[in-house]
């Protein structure tokens, strides 16, 4: 069905009435994103609008608490998030009688950095005991935002139903995290997968910092992990998060082509070049000829 939706997509562009407003291709939408998926968010967008150029596509990033709300209060009409709404968080929409469109696009995983006096290795109980105010290690977590779904995984793996701030230090932004840690003083930031790998390149400190190996202890042979596309498609880094493009507008307007690109062969490509798990793995083309020169 999506792969039908998609083919018509792509007829449409060939054919379009550049008059035409707010239909799968054209028009403008404000599309929410938990911030710590901006990077893919912003990959998706610059393709998409490079394809389709009577589309404007505008990414608001927020942390993942002020997106979410945002969403409710109708500033806009579609979210990229990690997980679905609560029921409670859903509610206003039911009300509206308005059903979301809710499409899988990617695998990211929260990442933990440290600096290189911090061990290579974490259990992810360590990090529920930093933010209940205990001491592990003399070490610090370091996070971007305490509203931040980095905050809210593990809050909700912990059970947590508040977070101490005795062994917590609040950077400013995702390159804030990583400067932080890479002084030392053992230090262990939280970021998304996504926004590592987003940043590692020009980071100029990153001889100073390291991915740490997660315990995986529901393996036959627990083991520590790092994260990658291969212990992600595995299931063996622990960490791991589906991405998901929640689509509440009411009717057939530039979300659903939006999220029919993410979620079709060219944006799951995107997705893969990213370094991220794409949620359908793109196929493979293969070129046969009859003769080889």
């Amino acid at each position: 069905m999506l792969t039908a939706f998609i083919f018509f997509i792509s007829c449409s562009n060939n054919s379009r009435d550049e008059n035409k407003k707010d239909d799968i291709l054209s028009g403008n939408i404000s599309v929410l994103v938990d911030e710590t998926l901006m990077p893919i968010a912003l990959e998706q967008k610059e393709v998409f609008e490079s394809s389709y150029y009577n589309a404007k596509i505008d990414l608001v990033g927020k942390p993942e608490v002020q997106a979410v709300n945002d969403l409710i209060k109708g500033d806009a009409a579609m979210i990229i998030l990690s997980r679905e709404l609560t029921s409670e968080e859903r509610k206003s929409f039911e009300q509206r009688s308005i059903t979301p469109r809710i499409y899988s696009f990617a695998y990211d995983a929260v990442v933990l950095i440290g600096s290189l006096d911090v061990d290579s290795t974490i259990k992810s109980q360590d990090i529920i005991d930093l933010m209940s105010g205990t001491n592990i290690r003399n070490t610090k977590l370091v996070i971007d935002n305490p509203n931040s779904s980095l905050v809210r995984y593990f809050r909700e793996y912990g059970k947590l139903q508040k977070i101490a701030n005795t062994y917590l230090e609040v950077a400013n932004d995702a390159e804030g995290v990583l400067s932080t840690v890479a002084e030392g003083n053992g230090k262990i930031g939280l970021l998304s997968f996504n926004q590592y790998l987003s940043l590692e390149r020009s980071f100029l400190k990153k001889d100073k910092i390291r991915i740490l190996s997660v315990l995986n202890d529901t393996l036959g042979s627990p083991k520590y992990v790092k994260p990658s596309q291969a212990s992600l498609s595995t299931g063996e880094y622990p960490l791991k998060r589906e991405l998901k493009v929640l689509n509440y507008q009411p009717n057939l307007g530039l979300g659903m082509g939006f999220s029919a690109f993410m979620t079709g062969d060219r944006g799951q490509r995107i997705v893969l070049k990213s370094g991220l798990l794409p949620a359908i793995m793109p196929g493979r083309e293969i070129i046969i000829r009859d003769n080889i020169n």
